[in-house]
């Protein structure tokens, strides 16, 4: 499979329903099996629903961008960088929040998820940030040792709502 056609662009609001099938595509198949059907499915429809992106990709202090592959510009991954929204004591102005790095497991191993990461990092300095944050569930194995390599560390700890099940996540921190 040629990889090297996939490319990252940055997202409007007229991308709400490529970043929505992601979304709820890799939530899907990352936790199908680890967290109930049904609160997935529930957590889907209210964090994945197009509404829900045109909300985030409307706010000025919001960026999106998707990993797209050719022919065709068809969605596999995107990131999502927002103001943080995390349980942490010493969040200031000079942090950022990866709020979601989302890529379909096929493309893991590219080199894709680096792009996007190091896109976000990209974003976080040209922001003037020194922080970037971001939560995952503490089962999530392979997403952990992925931020690990790219050079994020534990910051705290949460409890994160998918549907009716309460998951424990990480909040990771990776200084800029």
């Amino acid at each position: 499979m040629p990889f090297d056609h996939i490319s990252l662009r940055r997202a409007t609001v007229d991308d709400a329903p490529a970043l929505a099938i992601v979304g709820a595509g890799t939530t899907l198949e990352t936790f199908a099996g680890l967290v109930d059907g049904q609160s997935l499915l529930q957590h889907c429809e209210k964090n994945h629903s197009v509404a829900a992106y045109e909300k985030y990709l409307g706010a000025a202090d919001v960026q999106a961008w998707l990993a797209v592959m050719q022919p065709g510009d068809a969605p596999i991954g995107y990131i999502l960088i927002t103001p943080p929204d995390l349980p942490l004591d010493d969040i200031t102005a000079a942090d950022i929040e990866l709020k979601r790095i989302y890529l379909f497991a096929r493309f893991q191993g590219t080199g894709t998820g680096r792009k996007l990461m190091n896109k976000a990092v990209e974003i976080a300095v040209e922001s003037g940030k020194r922080r970037l944050l971001l939560g995952v569930n503490a089962e999530n194995e392979t997403a952990l040792s992925f931020y690990y390599r790219n050079g994020f560390t534990k910051a705290g700890v949460r409890k994160f709502q998918v549907g009716d099940t309460l998951c424990d996540d990480f909040i990771l921190a990776r200084p800029l």
